[in-house]
């Protein structure tokens, strides 16, 4: 159809023309394993934040959703095994069987999910110290029944734990999203996430500065709450892109 609209559009446009024809053709890259883990995907990103409630989840999710829509094949494990939002935002419960060893994940939005929100009663809390944080993720990856993915997006923890060193053992990541706000103060803490994953040798793909400013509904009017240009100003000094500045929108909210 896209083809037949296209050759249409040229025949429109160049009179000079008597014939069109539009051919498309996939050039396809096969999904490659990753490491020794048995996940198959052409990229993994992880989307992380230097502190907690910068919205890192929520960008996360929209990101596999807008990839999604794009047509590519997505997968979103949550690695933050202490606060998971993911089944909440993307409205998804049920729990994970097991299928010849492999857990078969939870689907939403024709997204493959996987959380520890899925393993424990809402609202009890996970106290598990390194060791526990690093069997549960690796049992993500490498025992979830993912398929072949063009993505996986990882929502990462908040901080500079435990999680990041243990995805940087376990496959090679295409690169990392920090999420900040625009103050200073989480932009310290972006700050010390880009430095670790210096340290651990995942590539920070750029930075997404997100509750930047609120354009109000009624009056159009911009308010910069939080202050603004604070992500651009420091993705220019530590030379990575500024990929987007995502204003505070009543919308996401409540679809959240």
């Amino acid at each position: 159809e896209t083809c037949q609209q296209l050759e249409a559009l040229l025949l429109e446009r160049l009179p000079g023309l008597s014939k069109v024809t539009v051919e498309q053709v996939d050039y396809a890259r096969a999904p490659q394993p990753l490491g020794q883990i048995g996940l198959t995907a052409k990229s993994v990103i992880a989307v992380a934040s230097g502190k907690g409630g910068v919205g890192k989840s929520t960008v996360a999710v929209n990101l596999a959703l807008s990839l999604k829509r794009s047509g590519c094949q997505v997968g979103l494990m949550d690695a933050d095994v202490y606060g998971p939002s993911v089944p909440h935002l993307l409205g998804a419960e049920g729990r994970p069987e097991m299928v010849e060893n492999r857990i078969q994940p939870i689907h939403a939005a024709g997204i493959p999910l996987m959380s520890i929100g899925f393993m424990i009663p809402q609202g009890e809390a996970v106290i598990w110290r390194g060791p526990m944080l690093h069997g549960a993720i690796t049992q993500f990856l490498r025992d979830t029944n993912w398929g072949e993915l063009d993505y996986l997006i990882i929502d990462m923890p908040p901080g500079t734990g435990d999680i990041a060193l243990t995805l940087s053992q376990s496959i090679p990541l295409t690169g990392a999203i920090v999420v900040c706000t625009p103050q200073q103060l989480a932009l310290i803490d972006a700050t010390k996430a880009i430095a670790m994953f210096g340290k651990v040798n995942i590539p920070v793909l750029g930075m997404v500065e997100n509750m930047s400013g609120f354009i109000c509904p009624d009056c159009d009017k911009r308010y910069d709450i939080f202050g603004s240009g604070g992500a651009g100003q420091e993705a220019e000094r530590l030379n990575i892109p500024l990929l987007g500045e995502i204003p505070i929108h009543i919308d996401i909210r409540i679809r959240g």
